[in-house]
């Protein structure tokens, strides 16, 4: 089953409307386009030199990557509203509301402690746990339902104490049911915007999170955080 067609399902059943995916999905936008123009993706990113070719010279070159491309800065609901269904006829999700098909990679260290200090590696943070669960197939993107509560069960943290929330948004309909389900504060969670505005790397996108965490806890001066993916 087409990934877009669970996005439709989870809409459909839980009732994500079309105009609050649009709606969530300006708000990622705006969220990241603000945080990129202010730099705080800075301490996120390794610039590299990529190699191009220009497909009807043949003309090669290099270019410096040192941002992410995706954001598309002064998106508005109006703009979002007029795009056509990308999945299913009358549907809601559209590919403004849906993360982006992105090309990029990540890399994240979990070592002991003691292996970093030996290295004069400085830990930016500690693993405290992690938890897997899944759900029907036909609703794809909702595990962070299951996962998340039993993550607080493992560790005996409670979802008051978290301070920064960073869920991976396949689509808006997903990212929308998981708020409500859980009942998390919107301004905890994608503060500097989500995939459906830096875009969904197949494979990278944990990493990138992981980054994009540990930066904004700093920044806000808080502790502790949840990475979660959607399945």
């Amino acid at each position: 089953m087409p990934m877009g067609i669970t996005s439709e399902n989870v809409a459909e059943r839980y009732g994500v409307s079309r105009q609050e995916q649009d709606e969530y999905a300006v708000e990622s936008q705006r969220r990241a386009s603000e945080a990129q123009k202010s730099g705080l993706f800075e301490k996120e990113i390794v610039p590299i030199n990529a190699r191009w070719i220009d497909e009807e010279t043949k003309e090669e070159g290099e270019r410096l990557i040192s941002l992410d491309e995706g954001i598309r800065h002064g998106v508005t609901y109006e703009k979002l509203a007029k795009l056509k269904p990308a999945f299913k006829e009358q549907g809601g999700s559209t590919a403004g509301n849906s993360s982006q098909i992105s090309d990029g990679a990540s890399s994240v260290i979990l070592a002991r402690r003691s292996w970093a200090e030996e290295r004069g590696l400085k830990p930016i943070g500690r693993f405290v746990g992690t938890q897997v669960a899944g759900n029907a197939p036909d609703e794809m993107g909702i595990s962070p339902i299951y996962a998340i509560p039993q993550l607080y069960k493992y560790t005996g943290i409670e979802q008051k104490d978290v301070d920064v929330f960073e869920i991976n948004e396949a689509f808006a309909s997903q990212t929308l049911h998981i708020l409500r389900k859980l009942g998390l504060d919107p301004a905890k969670v994608n503060p500097k915007g989500g995939a459906i505005a830096l875009g969904h790397p197949v494979g990278a996108t944990g990493g990138r999170q992981t980054a994009t965490l540990f930066a904004e806890l700093e920044r806000q001066d808080k502790e502790l955080g949840i990475v979660s993916m959607c399945a």
